[in-house]
């Protein structure tokens, strides 16, 4: 294909960050009309390679041309009047204004000198219409799920008219549903002749919408090739560098009869929460926690935790009745949680690695009325080596990590209380096969050691492979425990029978 055939190119892109080279010599093309898939490790340059087309970052050298003309955006603003719109993984929205401010921040329609609301919320209602998307308008968007919300933003990139449009990790947080929605408005976008990068790691969902598929690993290069070349296997090959034909890690440890967690009748003080919710945790095992959203899945686990507060019902551990009354009281009882959001609710994005590691536990580094900088240092250092996390010192932000080696820190920090019972919240959402595979090993490896895990997944398949268990919940309430060997780890059916069992109390 002719050079002045694609909407967008993008060459030899470098960027430097102290430290590290973030991308060397990257490339992407895009053609008009199609969806092209960008992949790669966390870590690999995606991001950042679509944050120096947006303007976000300034790249260092390299050529970026749109209908073969040389453009170079000085901030998002500038690319959007271009044509040039991107949503994050990360939702940065005003939580406390309505809907159409949000759509129309920093361009709001004027009559005089004052803001035009009428004509703000018909242009804000003729968009979702067009896009099919039923929300009231007027209403505070944080009102709305983290789904819908993610929907709302993709609407807003929509509004620009944008002729470049990039998603990243556009379904980490949306139902099936809305899936297949976002595909509804993907297609309508790219007969349009709209060009569309998009980030994933799902491999089912590149297999079905892009045309093209990109493949970045260490910020090089490595391979552009359309779809109908590829299967999952080389391009997780080339993802990785190395053959990953099995998704799971092997599972070595069988858990025992002996119980660790005991909860029974457990129901959160204030709605939305958990209703009456009772279950055994066992030493060793692995606890999955399926559910559509809705289900209350993050309120049962933050019920527990203690960071929703508690209505009704109890908790034993090891038999011992605990009140995990506020976070803090449930880590000194031997409980850790890594939460879904992690940007929001897991990490402190503005603290370095060192501070992100071992905030939770700062009472074990005291000497006297001080921290101990070396013992701080120290243990940092041997859970970077031990996690493999990717930074260039442990003086890093956190917030310049991927999102693979953000949660491999927040992991990191609750490793280092020695939890008794870990609480998993979505862990492996937004990151690649290979750091997905990691968790994995990490937590059948806690598993191994008798530790308690629960484990909330909307992936079915890693539910599957990973799990000895699998609590259901549906509206709120308990629809179910499947057990392995019996109802799944082979049999036919498997995914069926967790799927009615979540539509139970629906």
């Amino acid at each position: 294909m002719e050079d002045n055939k694609y909407l967008l190119e993008m060459i030899d892109i470098e960027k430097q960050f102290p430290g590290v080279k973030a991308l060397d010599h990257a490339q992407l093309k895009l053609r008009p009309g199609t969806v092209h898939a960008l992949m790669g490790e966390n870590g690999a340059g995606k991001s950042t390679l679509m944050k120096c087309l947006f303007g976000i970052y300034k790249k260092d050298s390299g050529s970026i041309r749109m209908d073969g003309k040389e453009v170079d955006f000085i901030n998002p603003r500038n690319a959007l009047d271009h044509g040039v719109a991107m949503v994050h993984q990360e939702l940065n929205q005003v939580l406390y204004r309505s809907v159409m401010e949000n759509i129309w921040m920093g361009r709001f329609p004027k009559n005089g000198p004052l803001v035009d609301h009428r004509k703000m919320k018909e242009a804000t209602e003729t968009v979702m219409r067009e896009l099919e998307i039923n929300v009231d308008v007027t209403k505070n968007i944080g009102s709305y799920t983290v789904s819908q919300r993610q929907m709302l933003e993709i609407a807003k990139a929509v509004s620009y008219n944008a002729r470049i449009l990039v998603l990243d990790e556009p379904t980490s947080s949306l139902t099936q549903d809305e899936v297949e929605h976002l595909f509804h408005i993907m297609k309508k976008l790219t007969a349009d002749g709209v060009g569309i990068i998009y980030i994933s790691h799902k491999m089912d969902e590149i297999m079905r919408i892009a045309d093209d598929v990109t493949i970045m690993r260490d910020g090089k290069w490595v391979s552009t090739d359309p779809t109908s070349s590829l299967d999952t296997d080389i391009i997780i090959k080339r993802m990785v560098n190395r053959d990953m034909s099995h998704r799971f890690p092997e599972k070595t440890n069988q858990p025992g009869d002996e119980v660790i967690m005991k909860v029974e009748g457990l129901t959160g003080k204030y709605e939305p929460t958990c209703h009456n919710v009772s279950f055994e945790l066992h030493k060793g095992e692995v606890l999955g926690i399926a559910g559509l959203v809705g289900s209350r899945r993050t309120e049962l686990l933050s019920t527990i935790f203690g960071s929703m507060e508690r209505g009704s019902g109890t908790i034993l551990v090891d038999g011992r009745e605990v009140r995990n009354r506020t976070p803090k009281e449930s880590i000194r009882n031997g409980f850790a949680m890594v939460t879904e959001e992690r940007r929001a609710t897991g990490c402190f994005p503005y603290g370095n690695i060192l501070f992100n590691t071992v905030i939770a536990n700062l009472r074990s580094y005291k000497k006297g009325p001080l921290l101990s900088d070396k013992a701080m240092a120290s243990d940092t250092a041997a859970y970077i080596d031990k996690l493999k996390t990717k930074t260039p010192s442990q003086k890093t932000l956190i917030k310049n990590l991927s999102g693979g080696n953000q949660q491999k820190v927040i992991f990191s920090r609750w490793l280092l209380t020695d939890p008794h019972i870990l609480l998993l919240d979505e862990p492996t959402r937004g990151i690649d096969v290979g750091a997905k595979y990691e968790i994995y090993e990490l937590m059948l490896d806690l598993a191994k050691q008798g530790r308690g895990v629960c484990f909330i997944s909307s992936e079915m398949p890693e539910l599957i492979g990973i799990c000895d268990r699998i609590l259901v919940m549906s509206n709120g309430q308990l629809a179910g425990i499947v057990e392995r060997g019996k109802d799944f780890g082979g049999i036919p059916g498997e995914q069926e029978t967790i799927m009615a069992l979540q539509a139970k109390y629906v």
